[in-house]
C-alpha cells in the first residue's frame, strides 16, 4: 500500500472514531471541528514528537489569549473607547501570538492563531463570551484546550497507523 493511501485510510478510520467520540461520549467536552484543526496542525508542523508539543502548546496559548480578549470585551473595560474598544483588545491580544515565536515551544505562529481563532469563533457563535471565567466545559478556552489535545493525539495516532499500514 502506498504511503498516501495508508495515511488516507488511517485518517479516515481514526477520523470516524474521533467523530463518534466527540459527538457521543465526549459531547460537551470535545469539539470535533477543533480536534480536526489540531490534527491538521500536527501534520503541517512536521508530524513528529516536536510537532505534537508545538501544536498543543501553541493552540492552547492562542486559546488563552482569546479567552483574555473575550473577558476584556465582556467586561466592558474598553467601552469608553466606543468603536475602537474591541479592535484595541484584539490588537493587544494578538500581538503575543507572534512575538512569542522566539520561544521554541510557541514558534509555530499558525498554531497560536488557530487556537485563538477557534476559541473566539466558538465563543462568538455559541454565545459563551461571558463564560471565560467558568471552571467547567462551558468555558470556551477549556473546551478548545481539551479538543486540541485530543485532536493532536489523534493526528499522531493516524501517522503511526499509516506507518504500520504503509509497510
Amino acid at each position: 500500500m502506498s504511503k498516501l493511501t495508508a495515511l488516507a485510510l488511517s485518517i479516515a478510520v481514526l477520523g470516524g472514531v474521533w467523530a463518534f467520540l466527540a459527538f457521543n461520549p465526549l459531547a460537551g467536552a470535545a469539539l470535533v471541528w477543533v480536534g480536526f484543526i489540531a490534527w491538521g496542525c500536527y501534520f503541517h508542523t512536521g508530524g513528529d514528537g516536536a510537532a505534537l508539543q508545538k501544536t498543543i502548546a501553541g493552540m492552547i496559548f492562542g486559546a488563552v489569549m482569546a479567552g483574555i480578549a473575550l473577558y476584556l470585551v465582556n467586561s466592558g473595560m474598553f467601552a469608553g473607547l466606543g468603536a475602537l474598544g474591541n479592535p484595541l483588545i484584539i490588537a493587544i491580544t494578538v500581538f503575543p501570538l507572534v512575538i512569542v515565536a522566539g520561544c521554541n515551544l510557541l514558534s509555530v505562529v499558525p498554531a497560536n492563531v488557530y487556537g485563538y481563532a477557534a476559541t473566539a469563533g466558538l465563543a462568538l457563535t455559541a454565545g459563551t463570551v461571558g463564560n471565560t471565567v467558568n471552571m467547567d466545559m462551558s468555558n470556551p478556552v477549556l473546551l478548545v484546550a481539551v479538543s486540541v489535545v485530543l485532536g493532536a493525539l489523534f493526528g499522531m495516532a493516524s501517522g503511526k497507523l499509516a506507518g504500520v499500514l504503509g509497510k
